[in-house]
């Protein structure tokens, strides 16, 4: 049988798994996850790349998210379409690299995999790049 092995690109700026959220109301609480929306639509995108089940052994995901890069990064003047020379190629800031694979493995629990338990190793970078994305590949292992 042949093993489960997909590249898939969701164009966009990547999202990051937000922290749940509880509401009172008397004396029930209510609790929420405020990125399910966002979740939602990010597997509409990589709806037509899906498995028709579940897999159901181990996994492996390389990940890589792309993100836009700032003004600060470009020259000014007639250049300014140009990027300077000392930009960086690593994205160091906000948000954090375990929020962004929590959103990726949140959104994909159920549908590309029965849990996210069965990733056993991962390999993720946060870039920048002029086509924001997340390029995610998963294989079987």
């Amino acid at each position: 049988m042949e093993k489960f092995h997909k590249n898939i690109v969701i164009y966009g700026d990547p999202k990051a798994q937000k922290r749940h959220r509880s509401t009172r109301a008397g004396n029930f609480i209510r609790q929420y996850d405020p990125s399910s929306k966002d979740k939602d639509d990010f597997l509409l995108m990589m709806q037509k790349e899906r498995p028709s089940e579940p897999i159901l052994g181990e996994m492996k995901l390389y990940i890589v998210f792309c993100f836009s890069r700032p003004k600060s990064h470009y020259r000014t003047g007639k250049n300014a379409n140009m990027l300077r020379n000392d930009v960086p190629i690593f994205n160091a800031h906000k948000p954090d690299i375990d929020n962004l694979l929590k959103f990726v493995m949140d959104a994909m629990n159920g549908v590309f995999y029965k849990d996210d338990s069965q990733i056993v190793d991962v390999d993720i970078k946060k870039q920048y790049s002029n086509t924001p994305c997340t390029i995610i590949t998963i294989e079987e292992l």
